[in-house]
Parts: C-alpha cells; structure tokens; sequence
C-alpha cells in the first residue's frame, strides 16, 4: 500500500466536508421558507433525527472507529482485507434490517422517547407516519458509512467525503420539486430520506469496486473475526450513547412547545456550520494511517 499523502488528503476531505455543510445550510433555509415551524417541519425533524441518532452507534461512531483500522491492518499485511470488509458489511446489513423492521413497528413508541410532548395532537401521527418512511436510512447510511471506511484505508477519500453532498442535493430537489408541482411538500421530503440514502451507498460502492475491491454481500456469519469487532465496538457505542442523551433531552423539552423543535434544530444546524470541519478531517484522514503503524 503506498503512504497517505497527509496533507492534500485533509484538504480534500475538508473541502468537501465544508461544501457539503453550505448545501446543507441551504437546504435547511429552504425547509424554513417552505415549511416554517409548523407541525410538518416538527414531524420531520423528529423523524430525520431517528434514523440518524442510531448511525451514530452503527455507522460513523462505535463501528467505524472498530471496523477501519482492523481493516487498515488486513490490507496493510496482506490478509484478505476484502473479505474481512465482505463479512462486516453482510453482517451489520443483516443486523440492521432486522433492526429497522423493529423500529418501524415500534415506532409509536420511539417518537415518545424521542418528543412525548407531541402525544395526543397532529404532530405525533404525523411523527410516526415520516419515521416509517426515514427509518430505513439507517441501513443505507451505515452501509455508505461502512464501505467509506474501506476506501479511507485505501487512500481514496474524495468519494467517501462527497458522499454527504448527495443527500443534500437530493432534499433540496424533492422540496423544489414538491413545491413546483403543488404537491405535499412534507411527504416529497419525507421520501426524500431514503432516496438520499440509497443514492449515497450506490455511489460509494461503485467507488470502492473502482478501486479494486468489488464487495458483495454474502450470507452473515458469526466468525472469530466478526465477534472481536463487536467486542472492540461495543464500549464505542456505550460512549456514543452517552453523547446521544443531550439530543433526546433536547427533543423532548422542545416537544413541549409549538414550534421549539424546528427553531432548535435550525439553529443548532446553524451553529454547526464552521464547527467539525478540521477536526473530522483529520480524523477521518488519520486514522486509517496510524492503524497501519
């Protein structure tokens, strides 16, 4: 394997991380001008939030931080790194279609974990309809999370960091589109969730098949391997659950206010916008090369 070029590799990775945080601002002052505060805006928000809270555990958190540099290692000695990334990826989609299967027949009961002030009024059924349709993001996105991890270690990281790029472009053309034809605006960008997902793990996957790693699934098995990156992942996702605590508080107190969840979250969105930018390339860029030292 040739050396990470450091330099160029953070550039690359912060250039599209920042683009991709401008689409996403643009797209979230689309929704407030389309959608303003309202019980739709608050039912999506909530919505979104599931799927994207659980990622945090499965994808881009505990088993990515696992997951890539025991890859790292494989492909820098020569193992069959392909077939240790094939195992996890058949693994971890197995696992979360069952999971997602789960969430969408509880999902009366997450959106009351998430916001139980919405009980009892528009806002909840509106709630529950949207997650059914987002829940299954969080196959796709863990899925892209999981085979970006691959070409990171391969030194391939504009693909993996355009990726995000995508889901941005695509909610911003379902709301345009939503708003041009007179149709439910919420229920375009509802579906515009999975969409995005599916369209991100489409591209990484053709990336990682470019680069000489044409991973398909097989069926799921528990190998030695397999249970040493659980066992490595799991404190990772104990940690990350703590983190998650301040979004759910969050959630709730503001479900009990008209419109506080999406004023809160449009302005989180907003604050986040410099936030994150240096610090995830560097992290994304460097640790699949301190795994190979």
């Amino acid at each position: 394997m040739r050396p990470i070029r450091l330099l160029p590799a953070f550039l690359t990775v912060g250039g599209w991380t920042m683009l991709s945080r401008i689409l996403g601002l643009a797209r979230d002052v689309l929704m407030a001008a389309l959608l303003g505060a309202g019980p739709v805006a608050q039912a999506f928000l909530i919505a979104f939030t599931l799927p994207n809270m659980f990622r945090r555990f499965f994808a881009e958190g505990a088993f990515n931080i696992a997951f890539v540099p025991m890859f790292a290692k494989r492909l820098e000695a020569g193992e069959d790194a392909a077939g240790f990334a094939r195992d996890a990826l058949s693994n971890l989609g197995a696992f979360l279609i069952v999971f997602t299967l789960v969430g969408i027949m509880a999902m009366p009961w997450l959106v009351l974990a998430m916001a139980s002030g919405f009980h009892g009024d528009i806002r909840f059924e509106l709630s529950v309809t949207h997650g059914r349709i987002a829940f299954p993001y969080i196959v796709f996105i863990s899925l892209t999370a999981l085979l970006s991890g691959v070409l990171n270690a391969l030194g391939r990281f504009a693909l993996a960091a355009a990726a995000p790029i995508l889901m941005n472009l695509v909610m911003i053309a379902f709301l345009l589109i939503g708003y041009w034809t007179g149709g439910n605006i919420g229920l375009w960008q509802i579906w515009s969730v999975p969409v995005a997902g599916i369209a991100q793990l489409a591209l990484v996957w053709w990336g990682v098949g470019r680069a000489g790693f044409p991973i398909r699934p097989v069926r799921p098995r528990l190998t030695p391997e397999m249970r040493r990156l659980a066992v490595v992942a799991a404190p990772a996702m104990l940690a990350g659950g703590v983190v998650q605590i301040n979004l759910l508080v969050g959630r709730q107190v503001g479900s009990f206010f008209d419109g506080a969840v999406a004023w809160l979250s449009y302005a989180d969105r907003l604050y986040q916008l410099p936030l994150g930018v240096v610090g995830l390339a560097i992290g994304v860029v460097l640790l699949p090369d301190l795994a190979r030292r």
